[in-house]
């Protein structure tokens, strides 16, 4: 991790001196990450591929004044949470009427949720899982923005507390409150379906019973 960091370092050093060519490189590894987080925020493949392209932009634009306080990874999240708030805030006033109504009924309206078209899954899961998957997707997409932020970087993109304080731009105890907030709201949007036995694991283990140690793996699984 360390010696990550210092080639990091590095090739931001090379790059700020001349060697843009190497941005891409600089990149890389966070390419999927920056793109899930604001998928994630935005609902729309569209919408997250053109966010992600402004962000991988704006990060070489301002990359002078990333200053190495937090990780590269921690600022590059910031940067693309910026832009999907930047996006979410074009078309808030109808998105926030619909989302109303929709959370006060779960179950009612025409709300269709949007589709990754390239989860990594082993296809005996997929067929077992696929209605859990939907409607764990739905119940996402419901969480207000505030909520969904904190949910996203800490269940799905598995970011320490410290690190996605820092990418929001609010203390630990305000990410504790909100995730824990937002796993409320999700297990209250999921409980009929769950209560059903539509949300049992293919050992018949009910999700909602599982540990707090499989519950990020599993929520990335269907977000990356």
């Amino acid at each position: 991790m360390k010696a990550a960091a210092t080639n990091e370092t590095e090739l931001i050093r090379r790059i700020l001196a001349g060697e843009t060519e190497l941005f891409h490189e600089l990149i890389r590894p966070y390419e999927r990450l920056v793109y899930v987080t604001i998928f994630a925020i935005l609902k729309n493949e569209t919408e997250a591929e053109d966010g992600a392209q402004e962000t991988m932009i704006n990060a070489f634009r301002y990359l002078k004044n990333f200053r190495g306080d937090a990780k590269f990874s921690t600022w590059l999240v910031t940067i693309a949470m910026n832009e999907a708030r930047k996006r979410l805030r074009k078309g808030k006033a109808a998105a926030e009427d619909s989302l109303d109504a929709t959370l006060e009924d779960p179950e009612g309206g025409d709300y269709t949720p949007a589709v990754l078209t390239d989860w990594r899954e082993i296809p005996l899961e997929a067929l077992e899982k696929k209605e859990l998957r939907e409607k764990l997707q739905e119940a996402v997409a419901l969480l207000p923005e505030k909520y969904r932020e904190v949910f996203v970087l800490r269940d799905i993109e598995e970011l320490n507390q410290e690190e996605t304080a820092a990418a929001l731009g609010i203390n630990v105890t305000l990410v504790k409150v909100r995730l824990h907030r937002a796993r409320m709201m999700l297990q209250k949007i999921l409980v009929p379906y769950l209560k059903s036995g539509a949300g049992s694991d293919i050992h018949g283990k009910p999700f909602a019973t599982q540990g707090k140690a499989q519950r990020g793996g599993f929520f990335r699984r269907w977000f990356t």
